[in-house]
C-alpha cells in the first residue's frame, strides 16, 4: 500500500525539516545522489549518464519552479517520486519508490495546523530538489 495514497493535498509548511529536527539538505543531497543521478544528472538538469540512453530524457529538475510560475511544485514533485502520480509522459525507467522503503513516517504540520504524516526519504528529496531550484 502507498504511503501517500490517503493523503489529499500535502499541503507541508516549508519548515518541516526543522520541524523533525532532520538535516535534510545533506541527507537530501545524498538520497538524491544514490537514488536519481545517474538519469538526471549529479547537479539536476537532466544529463545523468543512463538518463542520455533513455528514450524519454529527464526533466532538468532544477527548473520546476520556473514551470511552475516560481513556485515550488513540492505536493506534485512528492507524488511523482513516490509513484502515485505518472502522466503518460513519463518514462517506465522511472522508479516508484513509493514501493520501496522511503523510511520512518515523520509528521509536518501543514498551512492549517493539521499534522501530514511523510516518509522521511520523500520529505529529504522534496527539500533538496527545491534548495536546487534556479530561474
Amino acid at each position: 500500500m502507498k504511503p501517500l495514497i490517503a493523503l489529499t493535498g500535502l499541503a507541508l509548511a516549508l519548515g518541516a525539516c526543522t520541524e523533525t529536527g532532520i538535516n535534510t539538505d545533506i541527507d537530501g543531497a545524498l538520497a538524491f545522489q544514490q537514488d536519481c543521478a545517474a538519469c538526471h544528472g549529479a547537479d539536476g538538469t537532466g544529463e545523468g549518464s543512463f538518463g542520455r540512453q533513455l528514450v524519454v530524457t529527464p526533466p532538468d529538475l532544477t527548473r520546476l519552479a520556473a514551470r511552475n510560475d516560481g513556485v515550488f511544485p513540492r505536493d506534485y514533485v512528492m507524488t511523482v517520486i513516490d509513484g502515485f502520480t505518472r502522466a503518460e509522459h513519463f518514462s517506465a525507467a522511472m522508479p516508484s519508490f513509493g514501493d520501496g522503503d522511503m523510511g520512518p513516517m515523520v509528521m509536518t504540520e501543514g498551512p492549517e495546523g493539521q499534522g501530514t504524516p511523510v516518509p522521511l526519504r520523500l520529505l529529504e528529496l522534496a527539500d533538496y530538489l527545491e534548495s536546487i531550484q534556479r530561474d
